[in-house]
């Protein structure tokens, strides 16, 4: 909702509330005029003191006239915080304090602590803001230290600061120049993230989000919430964030809402936090002995605060208790804070008893969430009992019930809009909402199904049901849209390469993408963008748009000196004073410097990157080539798994490359570029130009470049050692088959150097498969056949058969781990003619004859390994009407059992849309004979 109001104009409203509160402050120190409004005796002011007798343990208060502004802060200002926290949402509350805005003087006056690093190898000099660092003692623990700052607060509040102006305006201004002084010390929002006493409070009233708080992870700005922002002379809004939190709670207080909810400290600043409230309040009844010492008020201007610190600080049937009030108020309120932290603890395990009692299978994010809202329900409307209440009970009553009964309906709201929150559908929108900007991007024709509403218009379920009916949207575009997604869910850190097959899940079943899909698309992205996929790299939401920033900034210092190009090339001693300034103000480093660089180049980035390719294809084909050592020959099934793999690499890395010779087109780098393509890999380019849509994007000269030359040119041999480098190349591989087959190959080659890879992998390996390849090459003799490992040697005859030839991985397996392996004499029968048919046999070694009884003639089919036996009986679930004989001394047959097939048919639709088509030529090859 404030989200989107002008920066200028909540400027503006910050220096009118900043003013208004220094004022405020200022009157603790010297208010000669609004005593006046206080005398009993004055005609209209509501604060004229009464003459009644409140006691406090027994004893009447004497009240004399009294300034003001103690009264207005704790009664007025101090509660509509809570009031906007809850409403409007941190959003509106961070973009106004007069604190946060006092704390950024340091950054305004550009007077802020900087780091001196120096380039080993250049010797350049730059000058690093400071931040806190997340794996510092305050970077773990600032949620303690502003619960801390917070209890001392409200102790100082009942001891010291209630009634006493000058001590309260002490603590005021030494909170100011504290923030300051902050402001100074660490760069961004420091104070308000890791110092402020008042961030516990936001947390607990304005996450998930405000009652009219925005939904920052669906809104298409990229300056969302309460970000750091700041308005160029242009009058146009840029990103002034530096990263100094992650996840920050400016930018998306759900997002990190969500990521912190189970953290320990979340559970002691909620719950402690209701109980100190509670304490804090029924401190004042502990303490008087009554409940009018507070709501009359005379708490806030009682004479005799500082002169009762050594006094009782109970007071209870009507007798004092001997405890100092000095001790008395932190006892209490240390009580109610651990008694409410224990008894949210009582309520979490209650609840989760419950639950699995009553089958209920609520999620612990779901119960965890549920009980803090209810939590926060709880906490704004005990507070709002006590909270300015001595200023609502002066005016009518009818007022002060419409009062009361707005804050109970808005906090209803706030409750039921809250309570349907979960991970889950945060997640689900925010996956939507990348995927509807995909669906953008490819100019689908939706009109006749959406009935006039557009993209932005469709909730998260109807995006994805508009998906699975648009005609428009191939196979094709599907893996394009879907790959976007994972793209930018990258570069934002939503996503990381460990994390994304499970974040993701529930969209890739909205979408019917399998996890080997998932896995090509992170291998496509790995191609086009190594650094995407890079560990050392930090991508966060938080960084992204703090270099978006700074990049913003570099492209505007360029339109004013009309310099397009390199940051570098800009020369004058006032630019590079412009430059060193953004670099601190960023914390931007050399090499974040360099990307930002090749971004705004994009001619020189595109030739770059090309090159990349290039030196990365050129290490793939090393690899195919490799694997040509004669050696290798002799297991010929477990090649083919790794042959086709680096050959779908080589692909993969032409296809990227073509894609980013089509940006360059006739430039001499790009002829030069193509060349080097055609020289190094001239069969794969040859095949890869033959598609259409690289013959009608490429300039006719790069396709000529491309299509020349011999295909098949001179190859030297490879070396043993050659072959068993790129084996063990090929070990990371995400496909266990893949590694599997890696190992076993290097085991062949060369035992010793097999077994000692394999006492290391399976520690490091999650896959099952590899682990018992490794487990079996150190236990085998060396050159040990490939039937010794059952396992894989089931997946590789899989793998390579016609019939489940380029299935999911994650299908493959589940056929290896179900189907078995037989073995046949010479004249034994496998199948014959009348059995019921109970499995899909796949013939992997030896020989097996089919005969084919007709009316007139018996017909005799030959079968050799790699062929299905009885695939149409197993389709059509039907007795078998043929007879199958083994023909070999030695003959091997995979058995797959037919409800594993049955079942792998209805989950996994790309298996049995290829089943169908290879049944389809199976029959029609029946028909012909």
């Amino acid at each position: 909702m404030f989200a989107n109001v002008p920066e200028r104009k909540m400027h503006w409203t910050r220096w009118v509330l900043t003013v208004g509160w220094l004022l405020v402050i200022a009157s603790l120190f010297y208010d000669p005029w609004t005593a006046a409004l206080t005398v009993p005796d004055h005609l209209w002011s509501p604060l004229a003191l009464t003459g009644e007798c409140v006691p406090v343990q027994g004893v009447c208060v004497e009240e004399q006239p009294y300034s003001i502004g103690a009264t207005l802060f704790w009664g007025a200002i101090v509660p509509a915080g809570i009031f906007i926290l809850l409403v409007f949402g941190h959003e509106l509350w961070r973009r106004i304090c007069p604190l946060s805005f006092l704390s950024q003087i340091p950054r305004a006056l550009g007077w802020q602590r900087q780091f001196k690093r120096v380039n080993e190898k250049t010797g350049k000099v730059r000058y690093e803001l400071a931040k806190v660092q997340s794996e510092s003692w305050l970077g773990r623990n600032y949620l303690y230290f502003q619960f801390a700052y917070l209890f001392i607060g409200l102790c100082g509040r009942i001891l010291f600061f209630n009634a006493d102006r000058l001590v309260l305006g002490g603590w005021l201004v030494f909170t100011i120049v504290f923030a300051i002084a902050i402001g100074y010390v660490y760069g961004g929002k420091s104070w308000c993230q890791f110092f402020c006493p008042m961030a516990p409070v936001q947390t607990v009233f304005s996450e998930p989000r405000g009652l009219f708080g925005s939904k920052a992870h669906l809104s298409e700005s990229r300056i969302t919430q309460s970000m750091c922002r700041t308005v160029t002379p242009e009058g146009t809004e840029q990103s002034a964030c530096v990263a100094c939190q992650s996840p920050c709670f400016d930018i998306d207080s759900e997002r990190t809402y969500w990521d912190g909810l189970h953290r320990p400290d979340e559970a002691v600043m909620r719950y402690g936090y209701l109980g100190l409230m509670v304490g804090y309040f029924v401190y004042y009844y502990l303490y008087a002995g009554n409940w009018d010492y507070y709501f009359s008020g005379v708490w806030n201007r009682d004479p005799n605060q500082l002169a009762a610190l050594w006094s009782p600080g109970l007071y209870l049937q009507g007798q004092a208790i001997a405890i100092p009030k000095l001790v008395a108020v932190p006892l209490v309120l240390g009580s109610f804070t651990v008694a409410g932290y224990l008894l949210g603890r009582a309520a979490e395990r209650g609840v989760k008893a419950y639950s699995r009692s009553q089958h209920k299978h609520w999620s612990n994010d779901l119960i965890q969430h549920r009980i803090f809202v209810v939590v926060t329900f709880i906490a704004f409307n005990f507070f709002f009992i006590f909270a300015a209440r001595p200023l609502i009970l002066l005016t009518p009553t009818g007022f002060q019930t419409l009062y009361d009964i707005l804050l109970v309906f808005l906090s209803t709201l706030w409750l039921v809009k809250s309570w349907r929150r979960s991970p889950e559908l945060y997640s689900r929108e925010n996956l939507s909402n990348r995927f509807r900007k995909q669906l953008e991007k490819l100019n689908l024709d939706i009109a006749q199904y959406v009935e006039g509403r557009s993209l932005d218009d469709l909730n998260a379920n109807e995006v994805y049901l508009l998906a699975k009916v648009l005609p428009d949207f191939t196979r094709e575009k599907r893996h394009e849209a879907y790959k976007g997604v994972v793209r930018e869910a990258l570069e934002e850190g939503y996503v990381n390469t460990s994390n994304s097959l499970q974040v993701l899940a529930q969209m890739r079943r909205e979408l019917d993408i399998s996890d080997d899909e998932h896995r090509d698309v992170l291998e496509e992205l790995g191609i086009e963008d190594p650094a995407l996929l890079d560990p050392n790299r930090q991508r966060t939401l938080e960084n992204q748009i703090r270099l978006t920033g700074y990049q913003k900034s570099l492209e505007r210092l360029m339109r004013l000196r009309q310099q397009p190009g390199l940051t570098r090339r800009i020369g004058s001693e006032e630019d590079t004073v412009i430059l060193r300034s953004l670099r601190r103000e960023y914390s931007i480093t050399p090499q974040e410097e360099d990307w930002i660089q090749s971004s705004l180049s994009p001619a020189a980035s595109n030739v770059q990157k090309a090159e990349g390719l290039l030196t990365r294809l050129r290490e793939w084909v090393e690899c195919d080539r490799a694997l040509h050592h004669p050696a290798l020959q002799q297991h010929p099934a477990v090649l083919q798994v790794l042959q086709e793999t680096v050959q779908r690499k080589q692909e993969l890395i032409a296809y990227a490359l073509l894609d980013t010779l089509t940006t360059l087109q006739d430039q001499p780098d790009a002829i030069a570029l193509a060349q080097s393509f055609q020289q190094l890999a001239p069969a794969i380019a040859a095949r890869s130009i033959t598609q259409k849509r690289w013959q009608s994007k490429l300039a006719p000269a790069m396709v000529q470049v491309l299509t020349a030359g011999d295909l098949s040119p001179s190859e030297t041999a490879p070396t043993l050692q050659e072959t068993v480098d790129y084996l063990e190349f090929l070990l990371p591989h995400y496909n266990p088959l893949v590694q599997a087959s890696a190992l076993y190959l290097i085991a062949q080659l060369n035992p010793d150097r097999g077994r000692a890879i394999a006492q290391t992998l399976p520690l490091a390996s999650p896959s099952a498969l590899l682990q018992e390849t490794a487990e079996q090459v150190k236990t085998l003799p060396a050159n040990a056949p490939l039937s010794a490992f059952p396992s894989l040697e089931k997946l590789v005859y899989l793998f390579n058969s016609d019939f489940f030839h380029g299935i999911h991985t994650d299908t493959l397996m589940a056929l290896g781990d179900r189907a078995e392996v037989r073995t046949y004499a010479a004249g034994d029968v496998i199948t014959e003619a009348g059995d019921t048919c109970r499995e899909l046999l796949m013939l992997i070694e030896g020989d097996a004859t089919i005969r084919y009884q007709s009316a007139d003639q018996v017909r005799v089919e030959q079968f050799h390994p790699g062929q299905m036996l009885d695939e149409l009986e197993v389709l059509t679930h039907s007795d078998v009407e043929n007879t199958i004989t083994a023909e070999s001394d030695k003959t091997r047959i995979l058995a797959v059992p037919v409800d594993t097939f049955d079942e792998l048919l209805e989950r996994d639709p790309d298996f049995a849309r290829q089943v169908l088509e290879l049944e389809s030529r199976q029959l029609q090859r029946l028909v012909r004979v």
